[in-house]
């Protein structure tokens, strides 16, 4: 969330900033609320001032032997109107509190700013478009072919949206899973985790998916438990309400996760094969790290996702997407598109974000720049390293063969138990 203080301080560019994220969220109700809830504090203030005075004169009445009968009615006046008062804080400060958790990030300064995606700029691309002697098929035929997953029977265990891996399939998934968590670990430096796959509600408005977007979550009926929508979630708040010690960060992990999503807003888009589903696999980097490296290190998450693409030789793109197009709690953001042939079109594969101080004020993690100074507030950063099953469908429209086979990228062959050709 952002400091009320900063806040109060800047509001025309928060102003600006929360617009240029399409967000109608009033900041001068905020401003009112907080300066009312001032209000009530320098009142308060001065009524306890003035009842500890009268205590004291009550005192020395007593001690003389004077009535005091008319100074203890007048006390007992100014702790009544304090008690009106803590109520009123109590009241103003909740309403305050609601509106700034809904207060979404404000964009970098160098985030372009547009209401949506089509004003996302290409940064760079990495490879080529493959050619082919024939027509590439679709991954939903030629997976379906090969018996790699099974659509229908994944629909009749759950319902639309659930896909059911078989064979080839299943071994692929789980070998890129590996594949992902090992190259993270031995070669970027990230300590793995395996983390829970339900959080609860104060997990998840740490790192800003409640209250804003509870409709695209699946909640448990007990209402207090939530499926994990990204790894980022338990991953970020594994250090929440807490302060690390100056040796503690930065803090490099990675975690595997199902993924669980309602895609409510994404009615009728990318529903064939295996594009847009409701539970999908992803392997997640969170870093978490001083504030003064923040936006270079956001630039070396970006690379650790990119190199699994060119590790598998895939052609992709990096885009940075413009100020409407970047999540709540996101102030800059790039995603890596992977070519997918047999769809024609790129596939987002990985989101690489940086969250600046936002989400680890949400859920209270700080850090000591140093012994015995201040405790601060780290930045915290996250990127998709990569996620399934858009990578699968890369694979299987770029490493297709004429006569309906899919050759199996060799870094992937030691995973899948030597085996070079699916079908």
């Amino acid at each position: 969330m952002l400091d009320i203080k900063y806040i109060r301080e800047n509001p025309d560019s928060v102003k600006q900033g929360v617009a240029n994220k399409n967000s109608k969220i009033d900041i001068d109700k905020i401003l009112d609320l907080d300066r009312e809830r001032r209000d009530i504090v320098t009142g308060m203030e001065a009524l306890r001032e003035k009842r500890n005075k009268a205590s004291g004169e009550i005192a020395v009445m007593k001690k003389n032997k004077q009535d005091a009968t008319e100074q203890i009615a007048a006390m007992k006046a100014v702790g009544d109107q304090i008690s009106a008062d803590e109520e009123r804080l109590r009241v103003v400060e909740d309403d305050l509190n609601q509106l700034i958790m809904m207060v979404p990030n404000l964009p970098h300064e160098t985030t372009p700013v547009g209401r949506d995606e089509s004003a996302n700029v290409q940064v760079r691309e990495w490879g080529t478009k493959p050619k082919f002697g024939f027509t590439p098929q679709a991954h939903w035929d030629l997976g379906a072919k090969l018996g790699m997953f099974d659509l229908e029977r994944g629909a009749k265990i759950s319902g639309s949206g659930f896909i059911l891996y078989t064979n080839a399939g299943a071994l692929l998934e789980r070998a890129l899973i590996s594949f992902f968590l090992d190259i993270h670990v031995t070669r970027h430096g990230y300590s793995e985790v395996f983390p829970p796959f339900m959080v609860n509600t104060q997990t998840m408005t740490g790192t800003g998916q409640l209250p804003k977007m509870a409709e695209d979550m699946y909640q448990l009926n007990d209402q207090t438990m939530w499926l994990v929508p990204t790894a980022e979630v338990p991953v970020t708040n594994i250090y929440a309400n807490e302060i690390l010690a100056p040796a503690d960060v930065p803090k490099y992990m990675v975690a595997y996760t199902p993924c669980f999503r309602r895609e409510a807003g994404a009615a009728g888009k990318d529903t064939r094969g295996l594009i847009r589903v409701h539970q999908f696999d992803k392997v997640e980097m969170v870093r978490i790290v001083r504030p003064e490296v923040s936006y270079q290190e956001l630039d070396i998450i970006t690379g650790h996702a990119e190199s699994i693409l060119q590790l598998l030789g895939l052609h992709y793109r990096v885009v940075e997407l413009a100020s409407g197009d970047i999540s709540f709690a996101a102030t800059k953001c790039y995603d890596l598109e992977v070519w997918a042939p047999g769809v024609d079109k790129y596939l987002e594969v990985s989101s690489c974000s940086n969250f600046g101080d936002f989400q680890s004020r949400r859920m209270n993690m700080r850090f000591r720049p140093a012994e015995g100074e201040k405790p601060v507030f780290p930045h915290t950063l996250n990127g998709s390293g990569l996620a399934l099953p858009r990578t699968v469908i890369a694979i299987i429209e770029n490493y297709q063969t004429a006569e309906g086979k899919i050759v199996v990228p060799e870094v992937l062959r030691p995973y899948m138990r030597g085996l070079e050709v699916i079908g």
